[in-house]
C-alpha cells in the first residue's frame, strides 16, 4: 500500500473530499495502487446520512457541519487529529464490514506501539454501532471509523485523536452514543510525552504496511 502524508498542514474538508474522489477514480481505473492518505483537517463536524438532528451541535456553534457520503454518525475533525483515508480495492468475498474490522485491528496494533492497550467492540443487538477503537483501561473512545465502498473500492476511513482540544466533542453527540467519552493519545498517556504528528504518522503507516511511493498525479 502506498502512503500519502499531508499532515504538514490543515486541509479544508470539502477540498479533501474532492481529492479523495479523484483518488477513488484513479484506483477504480487501476491507475494507482491501494492508498493510505494521512492528513489533518480544519475544525469541522461531519455527519452520516442517518445522523438525527438532535445529535447536531447548537446552531450558534462556530464549527461548521458537513454531510458526508460515508457510513456512521457524527464525528469531529480538527488540529491534532490524524485522519486516514483508505482508497483500497476489496478482495474477492470481502465486504465493507470486513474492511472496517481490519482497520480496527490495525489501529489497536498502532496504539499498542504507543503503549496504550486498546480494543474493538462488538455491537449488542439493537444498539448503535460500536465501530471504532476504545482504550482498554479507561473505556474511552480514541478512534472513529466510517467508510464507504463503491465499485469495489473504499473511501473515507478513520480519525485517531493524537493531541489537541477535545472540548468540541462535547458540543454534539458523537458516534450516535450520548455517553461516549472521547479521548486522545495525549490524554491517555498522562505524564508521558505524547507522540508528535510525524511519530504518529510513522507508527500508523507501519500498522497499515504503507510506505511512500512516487505516484503520478500525487
Amino acid at each position: 500500500m502506498t502512503l500519502i502524508d499531508d499532515t504538514d498542514r490543515l486541509i479544508e474538508y470539502s477540498a479533501a473530499m474532492d481529492r479523495m474522489q479523484e483518488l477513488w477514480e484513479e484506483r477504480v481505473a487501476d491507475q494507482r495502487p491501494d492508498t493510505l492518505w494521512l492528513l489533518t483537517h480544519e475544525p469541522i463536524f461531519t455527519i452520516g446520512r442517518r445522523t438525527p438532528e438532535a445529535h447536531l451541535p447548537a446552531p450558534d456553534t462556530d464549527i461548521p457541519v458537513f454531510t458526508t457520503t460515508r457510513g456512521g454518525q457524527l464525528t469531529y475533525h480538527g488540529p491534532g487529529q490524524l485522519v486516514g483515508y483508505l482508497i483500497v480495492r476489496l478482495q474477492p468475498g470481502e465486504g465493507v464490514v470486513d474492511l472496517i474490522r481490519d482497520v480496527e485491528h490495525r489501529i489497536v496494533k498502532a496504539l499498542a506501539d504507543f503503549g496504550i492497550p486498546a480494543e474493538r467492540r462488538d455491537t449488542p443487538p439493537g444498539s448503535e454501532l460500536l465501530t471504532g477503537v476504545w482504550t482498554r483501561d479507561t473505556g474511552r473512545k480514541i478512534t472513529s471509523i466510517g467508510m464507504r465502498v463503491g465499485r469495489n473500492v473504499s473511501t473515507h476511513g478513520f480519525a485517531l485523536n493524537v493531541t489537541g482540544d477535545l472540548s468540541p466533542w462535547k458540543m454534539a453527540i458523537a458516534c450516535g452514543l450520548p455517553d461516549v467519552d472521547m479521548t486522545s493519545l495525549e490524554r491517555e498517556l498522562g505524564d508521558r510525552p505524547a507522540p508528535t504528528m510525524p511519530e504518529a504518522v510513522a507508527t500508523v503507516a507501519a500498522a497499515f504496511e504503507a510506505t511512500p511511493t512516487p505516484v503520478p498525479g500525487r
